[in-house]
């Protein structure tokens, strides 16, 4: 990759320890490039939600103090047994920070993924040419993406529900490839976007939170290699529908 140099030294610049000529280069760098400004900007949220979490996680005074007080009272022990309950102490805490740091990575990373989908939602309606393949035939819009993303999808039948193909357009997730297709019920347009789940950094759960109030409807789910969002301005029970016919079609 072009940028590997630049990104390599992603967490010496946000820390600010470059060299001031290499901070400049660096500065000038990111904001012409939209690989690493993304980098960046997605590392910046996770050292705050760690540093959140760290906060979070920390025990009380309190705490230490009811501690010390519960130790002070018991029979003085050996002092090999003390070195032990201090190695235990310290064994807990460690845990439980790795785990307050693993928490704030997931959730930080899962806000900014459903955020990266809503973005491409408004995006794509808001374009002057919201779809490359215009069509309301699934036959004619499902081989249109052949040979431009690297794997394969099928299409509902939509003959007897109320929604409409009006048709699809490459994406992006993640710098990962994927198909847009954009669907309308009455006067809302959905989107529908599909990626592949090893494409993506990291697993989403299935009952993930968006982390943040989102002013879309959404719904998301891993199925045959393929990781699904359905996403748009439509009713809640409209965005379950058209998953459920997804998913029934993939099965």
């Amino acid at each position: 990759m072009a940028c590997e140099s630049w990104q390599a030294k992603l967490d010496t610049y946000l820390d600010g320890e470059l060299p001031s000529e290499q901070m400049r280069a660096y500065d000038a760098h990111v904001r012409n490039c939209l690989s690493c400004s993304s980098a960046a900007l997605a590392l910046v949220q996770r050292k705050r939600s760690v540093h959140d979490a760290g906060k979070r996680f920390a025990p009380s005074a309190e705490f230490r103090q009811r501690m010390q007080r519960s130790i002070a009272g018991r029979p003085r022990r050996s002092r090999g047994f003390a070195w032990m309950l201090a190695a235990v102490a310290v064994l807990v805490f460690a845990v439980a920070g790795l785990s307050a740091i693993r928490l704030g990575r997931e959730q930080a990373r899962t806000a900014q993924v459903y955020g990266e989908v809503a973005d491409l939602h408004v995006a794509t309606l808001a374009s002057s040419s919201p779809v490359d393949v215009v069509s309301s035939d699934r036959h004619t819009v499902k081989p249109w993406f052949q040979g431009k993303i690297p794997f394969a999808f099928d299409l509902p039948e939509l003959q007897n529900s109320r929604f409409s193909l009006l048709g699809g357009r490459m994406t992006y997730l993640e710098q990962a490839p994927g198909a847009h297709l954009i669907y309308q019920i009455r006067k809302h347009e959905i989107s529908v976007l599909i990626f592949q789940e090893s494409s993506l950094h990291g697993r989403l759960g299935e009952n993930a939170s968006p982390g943040r109030k989102l002013s879309f409807n959404l719904e998301t789910w891993s199925q045959g290699g393929l990781r699904y969002f359905v996403i748009g301005d439509a009713s809640s029970s409209d965005i379950e529908t058209l998953a459920r016919l997804f998913k029934t079609t993939q099965t």
